[in-house]
């Protein structure tokens, strides 16, 4: 009998949507209990808290504020550049949330009044409230690589978030004769998703390997190292052989400036040429979190890290990648882990009771090919100082030296994970 190691544990608990698992405080229901709670946002932490607010307290009134009536998922969208799936597979929509009586609003919340405890929306139309929790997601901080803005993307996608972007930059890797060369430039820290940038790399590999097999994929990167790297560079070799590189600052990777018009990557040194030029700018909390002044210096919103509670206005929490989470790395996973902490807080302080001592949790799966994938997973806890730190021993990523089977479980347990992480989302 093959013993389960604390790693594979967490793995397992990642799997899972049942409450009083790891980063899932239990709440006891209050059935007199209510209060107007409008969550604004509907990705993996927005949609999972208000689930999990009307799941705690069933009497009150929660509305979600979503201008998109469907939601593509960042996760395994890199799986679409490989033709590995498809949009309508990441797509999702809100009619489990809308069957569990929670009013989803169709609209661009645009305004949060914290004096008057109100969110305003495109619509014209005002939602009061008690509590307001904001998943904004992320914006980009356009033109910190000169040249590179939002009218730039649509010749340099990003595909950093889901939807037409991702279809673009598919577009592009069709139209690319075999031969050509795809440089993706790789953000700075913090960003969204840490492996995304390396699981792309391989995911269009992928499709190339199969289609254009004289090509190449080129990683220009700002950062000296990065998440599971040796993992990555492992599979690159063994899946790809030389089709892929990887460029550090010192090798001259760390990209400056665009010319969209010459079609070029400008670095310290050089100027290059891609075939295909997938831009990832560097990013910060997202666009309605800076108009209400809850983010810092930073970029990102500080907030009391036990409840997620902001730091600069009352009854206000921000989930998700908008949020300084500690040590916790910005997902999809860590947003759902974020948005049911913070919905035992706001239950706990509607019924009156104590709010359960939060545990967190952070899974991240990428795949190199279809049937070989890493991870990292990750328990934390708040230290004395009220920071989210990691809990030393739990956790960690997979073993460098493991046998193929592994790997193929990996892969199996990703698809898993992506399948309840969505359920319990949106189901």
């Amino acid at each position: 009998m093959r013993r389960i190691s604390r790693r594979d544990f967490v793995k397992a608990v990642g799997l899972t949507s049942v409450a009083g698992a790891i980063g899932l405080p239990m709440i006891s229901r209050s059935a007199g209990s209510t209060a107007q709670i409008v969550v604004v946002g509907g990705g993996y932490g927005g949609a999972t808290a208000a689930k999990y607010l009307k799941r705690y307290v069933p009497n009150s009134d929660v509305v979600l504020i979503e201008k998109n009536t469907d939601y593509y998922s960042c996760v395994f969208s890199n799986e679409v550049l490989s033709g590995e799936s498809s949009m309508e597979s990441i797509k999702f929509t809100y009619e489990g949330l809308a069957k569990r009586t929670i009013n989803v609003v169709h609209a661009l919340a645009t305004e949060i009044d914290p004096n008057k405890k109100q969110v305003k929306t495109s619509m014209g139309k005002a939602f009061n409230y008690d509590y307001c929790v904001l998943s904004p997601g992320v914006s980009f901080n356009w033109g910190v690589i000169e040249g590179y803005d939002e009218a730039a993307a649509e010749k340099m996608p990003h595909a950093w978030k889901a939807g037409p972007q991702t279809v673009l930059l598919r577009k592009q890797l069709e139209s690319m004769k075999d031969g050509g060369v795809v440089m993706i430039v790789a953000p700075p820290n913090p960003y969204r998703c840490p492996a995304g940038p390396y699981e792309r790399a391989a995911q269009i590999a992928h499709y190339l390997k199969y289609h254009k097999p004289r090509g190449k994929v080129i990683i220009m990167d700002s950062k000296h190292t990065f998440t599971k790297q040796t993992l990555f560079m492992d599979g690159y070799k063994k899946h790809y052989g030389d089709m892929i590189e990887w460029r550090s600052p010192v090798d001259g990777g760390k990209v400056i400036g665009v010319d969209v018009d010459a079609g070029t990557l400008i670095t310290d040194s050089d100027e290059y040429k891609p075939a295909v030029a997938n831009v990832i700018p560097p990013q910060r909390a997202g666009e309605l979190a800076l108009k209400v002044d809850l983010a810092d210096d930073s970029g990102w919103c500080p907030v009391d890290q036990r409840t997620f509670e902001s730091k600069k206005y009352d009854d206000i929490f921000v989930i998700g990648d908008a949020a300084d989470a500690g040590e916790m790395g910005k997902s999809g996973y860590g947003a759902s882990s974020h948005a049911k902490i913070c919905a035992a807080a706001i239950a706990a302080r509607i019924t009156g009771i104590e709010q359960p001592e939060p545990s967190y949790l952070n899974t991240c799966y990428s795949l190199i090919t279809p049937e070989h994938a890493i991870s990292v997973a990750m328990v934390y806890k708040l230290n004395d100082k009220g920071t989210i730190v990691g809990v030393e021993g739990a956790g960690g990523t997979s073993p460098r030296y493991a046998p193929e089977w592994v790997r193929e479980r990996e892969a199996n347990y990703a698809r898993g994970w992506f399948k309840n992480m969505t359920s319990d989302a949106f189901g």
